[in-house]
């Protein structure tokens, strides 16, 4: 007879853990609690502008979405970011201001690009050099964004450029965010080279970066939306069950026993938890405290994403860019906003403009909290005062999601590892999702994949000690 595995949650983690198992001989249920697949992955089409409510690319420098793409089928219809406008902006004193071509989220990799920017002070650009004579760290501990940024460039380089680049990823405090977890290149800079401006220095001379903030050319997505890598992960030969979720969960020794709040009953050798840590945290109580216990530290950050459609000609602003991030000290009420029709093509009808702007986070917890009429007037009359836009809005579309961002911590990976050890310890159990080992598309995908090669060496394990 057949393995029965059950996958508990249908976001891209659930997805990519089940096309997977697809692939191996076993009856497959896969359940949903909400009506769709995708997660917050959720594309939208509106009067010629192509919406994303969620992610709107993935980065390739990490291949498991790539290569997932190409399983697929997906790679003709791949689109790569513009190449005309590869740089970004950051908010200052009600003007943005382009990020220095070369500068890599924390540091610069060429010196007049960053000597002649107006972004940062004399004096916060003097404390920055001193990051060339200061000596390493001695001790190899975790260490939080913001007092390695202190510790390296002084509070000016974090308030005005490492806070809002990092916080557009993670939309996390830097005060409590592991760099370990998150940006662990940094800390490598600053063991190998002593200094960071030196390390991207000479990372600059060697790959000859020119683009500002992030290295555009790696970001991807499709023609038609990040929702055509759901619809076709989504088709897999297994007994998908959306609205479906999961009110208990039981371990009697042998086999899993499910109940939904439809009253489905279901028995499984093994179950994969593809949700939030919070959730998993609360199916696995009865099962393993202890487990559950260290999930439910995971924290987390709730987010919006709000897009605006408008003429062209009612924007002042030329566009030249893929967007802009607002410094928590600037007390707008969005953390950023993404040039969607200028990063990506065919988002936008001739003649027209699409904004996607982002709120909330570790940071503005309050803006997440107002309703959506009144966190829409807020973050327009932000978009206003720094575009010059002079007309109301096509449409305005807002997406939030409660409890969305998993806030990776000082001391994240000890306590992953820690997870990793006591769910290890069950048989047929894994886990899956953004909470763990990154947050991104392929971050995702990966946790899913490899969610499913722990449980087939569980498996095997047990096949040899019952021999």
């Amino acid at each position: 007879m057949r393995q029965h595995v059950i996958i508990v949650g249908g976001g891209i983690s659930g997805l990519a853990a089940a096309h997977h198992l697809t692939q191996q001989p076993v009856a497959l249920t896969l359940l949903e609690a909400s009506a769709r697949l995708g997660g917050t992955i959720q594309t939208e089409h509106r009067d010629g502008f192509l919406i994303e409510r969620g992610p709107d690319s993935f980065i390739s420098e990490k291949p498991q979405a790539l290569a997932l793409a190409k399983q697929l089928g997906l790679e003709s219809r791949l689109v790569q970011t513009n190449e005309q406008f590869r740089r970004s902006f950051i908010a200052r004193g009600g003007r943005l201001r382009a990020v220095p071509e070369g500068f890599q989220l924390l540091a610069p990799s060429r010196l007049w690009p960053f000597i002649s920017s107006d972004i940062f002070s004399v004096a916060g650009k003097a404390r920055m050099a001193a990051d060339l004579l200061l000596p390493r760290k001695r001790t190899n501990g975790d260490e939080s964004l913001a007092s390695f940024v202190r510790r390296r460039l002084g509070t000016e380089a974090l308030e005005r450029m490492a806070q809002p680049m990092v916080g557009g990823i993670y939309t996390a405090d830097p005060e409590t965010l592991s760099l370990r977890a998150t940006l662990p290149r940094f800390l490598e800079m600053e063991r190998e080279h002593r200094s960071l401006i030196l390390a991207m220095l000479r990372q600059g001379r060697a790959q000859k970066i020119g683009t500002s903030g992030a290295r555009y050319s790696l970001f991807l997505s499709f023609d038609q939306g990040m929702q055509v890598l759901v619809d076709a992960v989504s088709r897999i030969n297994a007994d998908v069950r959306l609205n479906s979720r999961v009110k208990t969960l039981r371990y009697d020794g042998q086999s899993w026993a499910i109940t939904t709040d439809k009253g489905e009953q279901l028995k499984a050798d093994g179950v994969c938890l593809a949700v939030p840590a919070y959730v998993a945290a609360a199916l696995l109580n009865d099962t393993h405290e202890r487990l559950a216990g260290k999930l439910r530290q995971i924290k987390y950050a709730s987010t919006a994403t709000i897009n605006f459609g408008y003429r062209r000609t009612a924007i002042a602003h030329p566009l030249n860019g893929f967007g802009f991030v607002v410094p928590f000290v600037e007390k707008r009420s969005l953390l950023a906003c993404t040039f969607s029709s200028v990063k990506f093509s065919g988002r936008a009808p001739e003649g027209h403009v699409l904004l996607r702007a982002f709120a909330g986070g570790a940071l503005q917890p309050e803006i997440f909290a107002l309703d959506e009429d009144e966190m829409r007037v807020r973050v327009e009359r932000d978009l206003r005062d720094l575009l010059g836009i002079t007309e109301d809005p096509l449409f305005v579309e807002v997406a939030k999601w409660k409890d969305s961002m998993p806030q990776y911590e000082v001391g994240h990976l000890e306590r992953v590892s820690e997870i990793e050890k006591l769910a290890g310890e069950i048989p047929g159990l894994t886990l899956a999702g953004n909470a763990y080992r990154g947050a991104g598309i392929p971050d995702c995908i990966r946790s899913g994949e490899d969610a499913i090669e722990k449980f087939h060496a569980k498996a095997q394990r047990l096949r040899e000690g019952t021999k």
